[in-house]
């Protein structure tokens, strides 16, 4: 039904493989992992979502029109002049927007801040969730975000979406092989299988992370890697295939 839905946006053609890298885990994490309902949008113990990718917003917003947070009519017009759905999410115009994104480098540090003032609430249960596109960690500002949720075990995911499309290429390259470091057997089992294709190199930039590597479009896999708790800021690298972009 999501990939029907965001067939019907118009307006952001050139962000269109940037909405489809991505689909799958949105739906998933809607699907399956996030507790926040159109009904729930402002209870402080909802977890919390960031699109940091927020340049390609339209299959994000496909998922909030399925998941009944907006009505479904809203996607005709993505970027009309008068359409609350802009380019960037706008979290004043939509509900269940945690925040406005889309420039880069920018999503991260406002994910582990958000994650931070939870902590100190009380709010153990609650999760916070950031998703972020590969050539995004190029900006030196994620990775002072990185360096400090590992310093004090920020529970914090951290989505990258990685088809090779970084500017400056990751060290060690496309090895598949498995970075797995926590310590749930029966998950490490289902996310860190060495395949073909998978990046090595985005989990080298976070240092004392753990690390699930994920097929971005396998709805099992990137579920395993969502439900992670580590007692670790965790990563989840969702590989696709770089003919989409």
């Amino acid at each position: 039904m999501t990939v029907t839905t965001l067939r019907r946006i118009t307006g952001d053609e050139k962000h269109s493989p940037s909405a489809h890298s991505t689909l799958d885990v949105l739906r998933v994490l809607y699907d399956r992992v996030l507790r926040i309902t159109p009904e729930t949008v402002d209870e402080p113990d909802r977890d919390r979502f960031f699109l940091s990718k927020g340049h390609g917003p339209a299959a994000y917003y496909a998922v909030l029109a399925e998941k009944g947070f907006i009505p479904e009519d809203w996607l005709d017009d993505l970027g009309g002049w008068d359409s609350p759905l802009g380019h960037h999410p706008d979290r004043v115009l939509i509900p269940g927007v945690e925040a406005g994104t889309g420039s880069l480098g920018h999503g991260l540090g406002l994910a582990i801040g958000t994650a931070l003032g939870l902590r100190a609430q009380g709010f153990v249960e609650t999760r916070t969730f950031v998703l972020l596109g590969d050539a995004e960690l190029d900006e030196g500002s994620n990775h002072e975000g990185i360096a400090y949720a590992a310093a004090i075990r920020l529970p914090i995911t951290a989505i990258v979406i990685d088809n090779q499309s970084a500017t400056h290429g990751w060290p060690d390259g496309w090895s598949g092989a498995p970075t797995w470091t926590g310590e749930d057997p029966q998950l490490a089992a289902k996310t860190s299988q060495p395949r073909a294709g998978l990046s090595a190199g985005v989990a080298a930039r976070f240092p004392g992370w753990t690390v699930s590597l994920v097929d971005g479009h396998d709805h099992d896999e990137i579920e395993a890697g969502l439900w992670a708790r580590t007692g670790h800021p965790h990563l989840v690298v969702a590989t696709v295939e770089k003919k989409e972009h």
